[in-house]
């Protein structure tokens, strides 16, 4: 079954709609802007019920259907990146310094152009909530909204989550069963020596030289500590220290991110992670302070809503271009709230041949969107018609 021909009718309009966010975008939980427009473009639609506020400005819409049944739940997310756009685009960003630049403009006109459909022909049994979420991109706004009572408050039984994906052919979907992208966890360590002459480091505690040390070591966790088939990643991605070339500085601090895909190799990695940096810094005489938070935990599809989802995309896009065991990825998604919190699937829409997420460059294909619609619509009658 190829797009829904209603689908295509409206991708000129939702591309309207997706370019006007595009060119407004806002960060994190400060989307009071997109989430009216979302919210009045529901009750345009029709939409029987549109509660604002939820997460603190997350957006819920509930659709009814012809008939008494479950609800499931199809989630998008509202907020840019603090990128300054370089695209050129006729639509691009109007504020400096914000952008969409990972596609949540895309995502958000998309669940727009279904609760559409869905309104006008309800063609299902049972109830479907749309739900626009703010501040994935750091802020963890789906767990606000599970926080908040959504799943409980609409009676949502499963739910869903789609992302777009660079590089995969637009009309082309991706997925897997398990662990698709991974908990993201941050660490920040300080270390305290003794400062002094750069010509005799004899009379130091140098902590420089035992963060490079500990930074060299923490690599181990990968290489000797985790199984070496389960992923785990530790990246350093900053480190301050000294402000003279002939100074040992008294202190020194780095920070990055540790990503798992395991909940026993995430507990494992901490655990190795604080002994290292414990045990370097100690051994040279300095004092450490290491501040570890966990953050998004893994974004983890459940068996049976992957195989449901599979079969509709298979619908939309044909059998040959769905990718039923993608590998999974390093990055984060705060769905995986929202999926601890009940059984779904989060699968990837193709976006073509641009740039990267999270590039300033990158802009949403618009090409994408009559698939993406497809995909929402026969997912919320597939499931609530079994």
């Amino acid at each position: 079954m190829p797009i829904l021909n209603r689908a295509a009718e409206l991708q000129g309009e939702v591309t309207e709609w997706r370019r006007h966010i595009h060119a407004h975008p806002e960060l994190l939980y400060a989307v009071e802007n997109t989430a009216a427009f979302v919210a009045e473009k529901l009750r345009a639609f029709g939409v029987d019920e549109v509660v604002t506020g939820i997460g603190r400005t997350g957006v819920v819409g509930l659709i009814r259907g012809k008939g008494e049944g479950r609800t499931i739940g199809l989630r998008a997310d509202m907020d840019a990146l603090p990128l300054t756009e370089i695209t050129g685009k006729p639509y691009a960003s109007q504020t400096p310094g914000k952008m969409h630049a990972c596609g949540h403009d895309g995502h958000t006109a998309m669940l727009l152009g279904a609760a559409k459909y869905l309104a006008e022909n309800r063609n299902f049994n049972g109830n479907i909530a749309v739900i626009f979420q703010p501040a994935e991109e750091g802020g963890a706004g789906g767990d606000a909204m599970v926080k908040d009572g959504m799943m409980a408050r609409f009676r949502i039984a499963e739910v869903y989550g789609m992302h777009n994906m660079p590089g995969l052919p637009v009309g082309h979907f991706a997925i897997r069963k398990g662990a698709i992208m991974a908990a993201t966890d941050e660490f920040t360590v300080s270390i305290k020596g003794l400062g002094g002459h750069a010509a005799m480091p004899h009379k130091t505690i140098d902590p420089i030289a035992i963060g490079a040390q500990i930074v060299s070591n923490l690599q181990l966790i990968a290489s000797r500590s985790a199984n070496p088939l389960k992923s785990v990643v530790v990246s350093v991605t900053k480190f301050n220290a000294g402000n003279a070339h002939n100074v040992i500085p008294n202190d020194a601090s780095f920070g990055g991110t540790v990503r798992t895909l395991d909940p026993e190799i995430r507990d494992l990695a901490e655990q190795r992670f604080k002994q290292i940096v414990t045990g370097i810094a100690t051994s040279h005489g300095a004092e450490v302070e290491i501040e570890f938070q966990r953050n998004y935990p893994v974004t983890f599809n459940h068996a049976d809503e992957t195989d449901h989802a599979i079969a509709v995309a298979e619908e939309i896009a044909g059998a040959g271009n769905v990718i039923p065991n993608i590998d999974p990825m390093m990055g984060g998604e705060d769905f995986s709230y929202m999926l601890l919190a009940r059984p779904g699937a989060f699968i990837f829409v193709g976006n073509g041949d641009s740039a990267g997420l999270h590039n300033p460059a990158y802009d949403f294909n618009d090409e994408a969107i009559a698939h993406g619609i497809s995909y929402w619509v026969r997912l919320a009658e597939h499931r609530l018609n079994a």
